[in-house]
Formats: C-alpha cells, structure tokens, sequence
C-alpha cells in the first residue's frame, strides 16, 4: 500500500478532478481485489477521500460497499479515511 500512499510533491498541485479520479482507482483496486487482496475496509476509505474531492461516481460506490459492511468495518473506513486526509 505504500506504493500509493507515497506521493510526490506534485500531488497537491494536481487538479480536484485528477486527484478524485486516482483515489476513486485506489478504491476500486481494493474493492476488486486487482493487484492485492480485496479489503473492504480500505475500499471504502479510498472512495470516501475520492468523494470528498467530488467524485459522484466514488460516492456512489462508497455507498454501495457499505451495504455490504459491518458498522464496526465502517467506523474504521471513516477514522482511517479522516487520519489521511488530516495528514495529506
């Protein structure tokens, strides 16, 4: 996962849209299992922070995957979503 978590300088300069598209991706990595084991948790968190920066798309898949999730899996979702972004 560091691989994607290790961004270069360049990131924050990256426009709302393009930024939204790569997290949305990040998202669908983890809920599809493509390159790494399927975790929900981390599926969620993506889509959250890919919402957040004005994917529709990413919301809706957020809120497709919940569904599916328990409370306690969402609640981490959400912590682990908030430590990134307060960080990034």
């Amino acid at each position: 996962m560091a691989r994607f978590e290790i961004f270069d300088a360049g990131f924050g300069a990256m426009g709302t849209t393009a930024q939204a598209d790569i997290l949305l991706e990040l998202g669908m990595m983890y809920a599809t299992g493509r390159d790494c084991e399927v975790d929900v948790v981390a599926a969620h968190k993506w889509f959250n922070i890919a919402a957040i920066k004005g994917s529709a798309r990413a919301a809706a898949l957020r809120s497709e995957l919940s569904g599916t999730m328990s409370k306690l899996d969402i609640v981490k979702a959400l912590r682990e979503a908030r430590e990134w972004m307060t960080m990034h």
